[in-house]
């Protein structure tokens, strides 16, 4: 009968082990993975962006509020307030011009400091100020822009049209906004590729002077809130299709915007006859967002307006006659005479309810381009 002798053998051995190291081997807490890598987005300009530029507090605490929360907004300049908790690194650098900032090559060391995947851009005002002439501005446009793909060939560029000016003492500089910002659409489709596009997000339009800024020039709160409801989809849209740069010496790989199928295209959509899975429902809003001389810029947003959660989306529309997409991103589409069909991609299919995404494109037309109208079917 060894039993006893051995339950007090056993208990005077665990006696003598350090209570932490018992402890050790009873509990160890399991390791936790590595968090993932976060999307690094530069806000980029002068103090519309910076000084204090609410916008970007609003902004990241939407991000945040619909489930984008690997986002670390970057730059070498720090939050200013808002009232709000909120990431506020950036490079908008109150009086800047962005000729200036071109001319002097002072972007360079901003991107090898934060190493960004996407940059918002909003920047010229100082230079419309200025009287600086459109082409100039551009001209500093494209400089920074290949010196963010120097920095990252896979950058992700969303260039604002700059909110409308009328300041005291510039009398000319509203019509000046409207010839820059009539020129950004042609720019901006010139110089995007399919590794490194380059969005257009309209700040003008719908944006008072009167009622959205606080002196003819920067924006008081209404204008913050307006600024920040235009980035929303834009940068959304950005978010999926990047692959966040992992070290100071690690390059992402390019993402390449998927194929636009020509018309004639054998490849056709099969009919979807079964009904989507209860309480998955969207809709989908096409825009035309710029237009020029035979051709366009165009978005389309998709909305999850069921109660559950989505997991795929495909939108349809007939384009108007003279119309023609030949590029697209954020969405893998197929044309079919007119017939156009557009698919999420893999990383912007599974919608939240109310939450949205914005795929892109550019088309050629003969007269003015129309929008047509979009249906959307979830999965």
């Amino acid at each position: 009968m060894l039993r006893r002798p051995f339950l007090s053998a056993l208990l005077a051995a665990f006696a003598a082990v350090p209570l932490t190291l018992l402890v050790g081997l009873v509990a160890t807490p399991a390791a936790h993975p590595a968090a993932a890598t976060p999307v690094r987005v530069m806000p980029l300009g002068d103090s519309i962006t910076g000084s204090p530029g609410c916008w970007r507090s609003l902004l990241w605490n939407r991000l945040q509020s619909t489930g984008h929360t690997d986002v670390d907004f970057v730059g070498t300049l720090g939050p200013q307030g808002c009232g709000q908790p909120y990431d506020g690194d950036n490079e908008g650098h109150g009086g800047y011009l962005v000729t200036n900032v071109a001319n002097q090559n002072l972007l360079p060391g901003w991107l090898a400091a934060t190493r960004p995947d996407v940059v918002l851009m909003h920047f010229g005002t100082n230079d419309v100020w200025s009287n600086i002439a459109p082409a100039t501005i551009l001209a500093a446009y494209s400089k920074l822009v290949d010196q963010m793909r120097a920095s990252n060939p896979a950058m992700r560029i969303i260039v604002a049209k700059i909110i409308p000016m009328a300041p005291s003492s510039c009398t000319e500089c509203g019509q000046r906004a409207v010839a820059l910002n009539a020129v950004i659409d042609g720019w901006a489709a010139g110089k995007t590729t399919a590794a490194s596009p380059i969005v257009v997000v309209d700040q003008w339009t719908g944006f008072s002077t009167t009622t959205d800024t606080y002196d003819g020039v920067h924006p008081n709160a209404a204008g913050d809130q307006k600024m920040s409801d235009r980035w929303y989809p834009a940068l959304v849209a950005a978010l999926g299709g990047v692959t966040p740069t992992p070290s100071p010496t690690g390059t992402p790989s390019p993402t390449v915007s998927p194929t636009v199928r020509p018309t004639g295209s054998p490849t056709v959509d099969p009919p979807t006859t079964s009904p989507p899975p209860a309480g998955v429902a969207c809709t989908a809003s096409y825009r035309i967002t710029n237009q020029w001389q035979g051709g366009h810029q165009g978005e389309v947003t998709v909305r999850s307006t069921g109660t559950a959660r989505t997991t795929g989306w495909r939108v349809t529309f007939t384009l108007p006659a003279g119309q023609q997409i030949t590029q697209t991103w954020n969405a893998d589409l197929t044309q079919t005479g007119s017939a156009v069909t557009a698919r999420n991609v893999s990383w912007n299919g599974a919608l939240a309810p109310a939450a949205e995404a914005t795929f892109g494109f550019l088309g050629t037309n003969t007269g003015t381009a129309t929008a047509p109208t979009a249906t959307c079917t979830a999965s």
